[in-house]
């Protein structure tokens, strides 16, 4: 007896086809699968980091060595001014960092992606509203709004997401924007509202999967940007003190006289592990991008 399939089947065999091609045409880019690896060695370690360092690893009064003692066989990079060891703190670090950068661009994507897809498909008045606030919040610096978001509410890293997150949307607001109002002109929109699709129909089951391969790519290079504006926030005294991230380091570093001291190894670890982490992002993004757009032909 013959299976005939049903709509759910066919659309998830769609999906998983679709995926299959993204990731054979993803696999041709030799620079976006060195970041892809950086980063899931770079994941793994920061999930891993109770068990590879434990978590004693930011205790002050536990602290198992002297106070900014230089590389050695027992701390390989070192020691901070409490004694902690540098190698751990720099693992333990790469959970908050990575956490922060994540929620921070899941956040902005969000903000920009609604914006930009009821700006696009509403039109008139309300869009031009829109636009404008969205070319404030562009011509604004956005960590200057974010360093007085910062100062203005209680330093936690809750409030370093959302200092990031409602600053840095309008970029991705105007390319969602101008792709929506790109698939709206197309002659299946029409046909969906001829057959009585209202505007919630159309933008959600028409426009946002059309613009979702752009919110991704955009969603991937927002990561490395949050990871070093966090890092930026918490250089400045502005992140949460509670807990230990690579900005957090630096701004200890600097607290302990180490650039005046040549303290090299309290100040180059999460000074290099910024750079990877924000160079592995972009790599995937600049990747992602490609596979989605073949004319820019970058990333081989």
């Amino acid at each position: 007896m013959t299976t005939v399939p049903t709509t759910t089947s066919l659309a998830w065999a769609r999906r998983r086809n679709a995926v299959a091609r993204f990731w054979q045409r993803y696999r041709s880019h030799r620079a976006g699968l060195y970041g892809l690896a950086g980063l899931a060695l770079i994941a793994a370690l920061a999930l891993a980091a109770p068990l590879v360092v434990g978590d004693d690893v930011q205790s002050v009064t536990d602290a198992p060595g002297g106070a900014l003692e230089s590389p050695s066989g027992r701390f390989p990079l070192g020691t901070d001014q409490f004694g902690r060891s540098l190698l751990g703190l720099l693992v333990w670090g790469a959970r908050v960092s990575l956490a922060v950068g994540l929620l921070a661009a899941a956040l902005s994507v969000a903000i920009g992606t609604l914006v930009g897809i009821v700006a696009g498909h509403y039109g008139g008045w309300f869009s031009t509203v829109l636009m404008r606030v969205t070319d404030w919040f562009l011509v604004m610096p956005a960590l200057v709004l974010a360093i007085v978001l910062a100062t203005v509410l209680s330093r936690s890293m809750w409030t370093v997401i959302l200092a990031i997150g409602i600053t840095s949307w309008p970029t991705t607001a105007r390319l969602v924007r101008a792709q929506t109002i790109a698939v709206e002109s197309r002659p299946y929109i029409e046909r969906a509202r001829a057959l009585g699709g209202g505007h919630g129909h159309v933008m959600t089951r028409h426009v946002l999967p059309n613009v979702m391969p752009l919110v991704l790519a955009q969603t991937t290079l927002g990561i490395s940007t949050a990871i070093l504006t966090e890092a930026t926030l918490a250089f400045l005294g502005l992140g949460d003190p509670t807990v230990v991230s690579w900005g957090g380091m630096l701004q200890d570093a600097r607290e302990a006289g180490a650039v005046s001291a040549g303290h090299w190894w309290y100040l180059a670890p999460p000074g290099i592990a910024i750079a990877l982490v924000a160079l592995a992002f972009t790599l995937c993004g600049r990747a992602i991008e490609s596979v989605l757009n073949p004319k820019l032909g970058v990333g081989r």
